[in-house]
């Protein structure tokens, strides 16, 4: 019955982007299909063979090692304050993102990262038939954040029309920042989270492709993407790292504040008018028939409703906070369904970030992603609903 509401839920995901779709006459379904197929061979791969669950363990183990590594770190600055389990969650989670932001500065600089980020761009390029640019671009934005993903092309943006602008903003929603997949640990299962990153990339293509089809000609597809760092030494890397790091880990944590300030204010208000009312509930109620598409129970699908409502409204942090409180009364499956769903930069805020990284690169593209912004969110949502159900099938 699950795999049947799974793949109804598909269905109903990607007839929705059809029926979005800025020209249905040019949408690459071959392409599609090959991204839907590697991404239930990844996800089968990780979930249901032993050497998937050996790399996931394997990983897992390299980034509890840096967690370590970062925590040394953290109690030389901070060691008069509590710092295990429990204690401030600044502390415990958000300033790890300064140790994973250096470590993906010196790769960059060693140009590891860049090799990577080419040859499997490259390759989804040539696979799946999407132009350069967007494949790079991708897989650029599991790496790096929103702003970092767009800036690392922001020579392409001359070569961009409206409907493949929507493509590389909606790669940069649908992913996650590298440098904050370590945080992301701390809160929810490894597992889950890690095979968050290639199904939300695939689904971010897969989505914006039927939204906004693109077909470029071979002659003007011959962009190279080189993100080459500009540090002079692995020393000024490893600094530039850090602030950089430091700077995602004081936004984060303002944002949190906001948010969450903002959240309680608006419960304060519904309970004034219905009592015993959340703003959680009332989005459980909303996303309750999207969770039993993707095969939550039946009696946790208004829990996590409001768990991916909040994501949306909020952003992933203060909904996986919130989640985090849940894991020991929630099935597996909504666990992993909820987990994979959180992983990726897919609510309102993330539309004014991009539209501002875009408006700093092209003043006139910043206006068109403003535009579309509402329909980009609509489009991650759609890319998030299709990965978690994914990954669902398999839990």
């Amino acid at each position: 019955m699950d795999i049947l509401l799974g793949i109804l839920a598909i269905i109903v995901v990607l007839g929705l982007s059809y029926i979005l779709s800025n020209d249905r006459r040019i949408v690459n379904f071959k392409g599609i299909g090959i991204m839907i197929l590697a991404q239930l061979l990844i996800t089968w791969f990780m979930f249901s063979t032993t050497i998937g669950q050996t790399i996931i363990n394997g990983i897992s183990a390299v980034f509890n090692k840096l967690i370590e590594f970062g925590n040394v770190g953290i109690d030389f600055i901070l060691g008069g304050l509590v710092t295990e389990e429990g204690g401030a969650f600044f502390i415990n989670v958000l300033l790890l993102i300064i140790f994973f932001a250096t470590i993906l500065s010196v790769l960059t600089y060693l140009k590891i990262l860049p090799i990577i980020i080419k040859y499997i761009g490259g390759a989804i390029s040539k696979v799946t038939g999407l132009p350069k640019v967007e494949s790079f671009n991708a897989v650029n934005s599991i790496f790096f954040g929103q702003s970092e993903a767009l800036i690392a092309i922001r020579s392409q943006f001359q070569h961009l029309t409206a409907n493949r602008l929507y493509i590389v903003s909606a790669s940069a929603m649908g992913s996650v920042s590298a440098s904050i997949v370590g945080s992301y640990l701390q809160m929810l299962p490894a597992q889950y989270v890690l095979v968050a990153l290639p199904l939300n990339m695939f689904s971010a293509l897969i989505i914006a492709s039927l939204v906004s089809p693109v077909r470029v000609p071979k002659e003007e597809d011959k962009v190279e993407i080189k993100e080459v760092s500009n540090d002079s030494s692995i020393f000024e890397a490893m600094g530039n790292g850090a602030l950089e790091g430091g700077k995602i880990a004081l936004i984060v944590a303002t944002m949190l504040v906001a948010f969450i300030a903002s959240l309680e204010l608006v419960n304060w208000i519904i309970q004034a008018i219905f009592s015993g009312v959340t703003l959680q509930q009332i989005l459980g109620y909303i996303f309750a028939p999207v969770g039993f598409l993707m095969g939550i129970p039946a009696s946790e699908i208004v829990q996590a409703g409001g768990i991916m409502g909040t994501k949306i409204v909020t952003n992933e942090f203060v909904a996986m906070l919130e989640f985090q409180q849940l894991l020991d009364v929630m099935s597996e499956k909504t666990i992993g369904v909820v987990t994979v769903f959180l992983t990726s930069f897919a609510n309102f805020s993330s539309i004014g970030i991009i539209a501002g990284t875009v408006q700093g690169i092209d003043r006139e593209k910043g206006r068109e992603v403003s535009k579309f912004g509402l329909k980009l969110l609509l489009g991650a949502t759609l890319a998030s609903v299709l990965s978690a159900t994914i990954a669902g099938l398999f839990i």
